[in-house]
């Protein structure tokens, strides 16, 4: 019984000892082989320890005695009271394995949570904002910036904030129209100086560029699932799959005479995420 008794104990001791050991070296990012087989160190010396604990340690029948009505004699309760005081090293261990075992099992617990840290950091609110600040430029794909008199009505060009061409997220629409046309807001009537309005490229369906543009019907189309958006009236979805607008970027024109942001998109470019539970 004592043999058992150290076993389990040794078992437990190794977990928790694993644990601690994969704990550090995980925040050290020493070797991710070394984690596994800690890891499968501490699973495993706690597994034995529960086996060995089920096994020897706990009885294996039930007993019933049937008490007797009267009190017993005092060769009983003297024999009772011996037997009492020899257990307490008995009791003593068994607090003991329990200590060590609620530590093993806290520390596993604690383990399971050390992939959360592998998925990286928090995103914050990295995915509802662009790299549109006040101020800057329209450029194209070329880092060329665009005035105010290059594009002719009913021309279109996919612009970037300057400094970051390429930017999948700042992409934008740029498209010229009558300004007589345009069925918008008076505040995002503001934001289209000279008939130039622009919207995000990213579809707010599935986040494809909208590539496509239809003079004759004024409308922005993804090329994906055939998503169509009315660029007279804010880019509202008029057919396909779509949920909501394309989001509309603030413009103005530079006392340089050049397309510049007023500012960010005044909502998440892209599909919905946000809003879903």
């Amino acid at each position: 019984m004592n043999r058992a008794w150290s076993w389990v104990a040794i078992s437990l001791i190794v977990s928790i000892v694993s644990t601690i050991a994969l704990f550090v070296l995980y925040a050290l990012r020493v070797s991710r082989y070394a984690d596994v087989a800690l890891l499968a160190v501490a699973l495993g010396s706690f597994a034995v320890a529960l086996g060995a604990w089920g096994k020897y340690l706990l009885p294996d029948e039930a007993v019933v005695e049937d008490r007797p009505p009267e009190p017993s004699p005092p060769s009983e309760r003297e024999a009772a009271q011996e037997a009492f005081v020899g257990g307490k090293d008995e009791i003593t261990r068994r607090l003991v394995l329990s200590s060590l075992l609620a530590t093993g099992a806290g520390a596993l617990g604690l383990a399971a949570l050390l992939p959360l840290r592998s998925l990286g950091p928090r995103p914050g609110t990295a995915l509802f904002h662009t790299h549109w600040r006040h101020g800057a430029r329209l450029v194209r794909d070329d880092g060329r910036a665009i005035r105010s008199d290059e594009l002719e009505v009913g021309s279109v060009a996919t612009v970037f904030p300057e400094g970051y061409v390429g930017d999948a997220d700042a992409q934008a629409m740029l498209v010229r129209v009558r300004p007589d046309l345009l069925r918008l807001s008076p505040q995002r009537l503001a934001w289209a100086p000279l008939g130039y309005v622009a919207y995000s490229k990213v579809c707010t369906h599935v986040g494809c560029p909208v590539a496509l543009y239809r003079q004759s019907t004024h409308e922005l189309r993804c090329p994906c699932h055939q998503s169509t958006f009315d660029v007279l009236r804010g880019a509202a979805p008029v057919s396909g799959p779509a949920p909501r607008p394309l989001p509309q970027l603030p413009l103005t024109v530079g006392r340089d005479g050049f397309l510049r942001a007023r500012g960010d998109f005044p909502e998440p470019i892209g599909p919905s995420f946000w809003t879903r539970a």
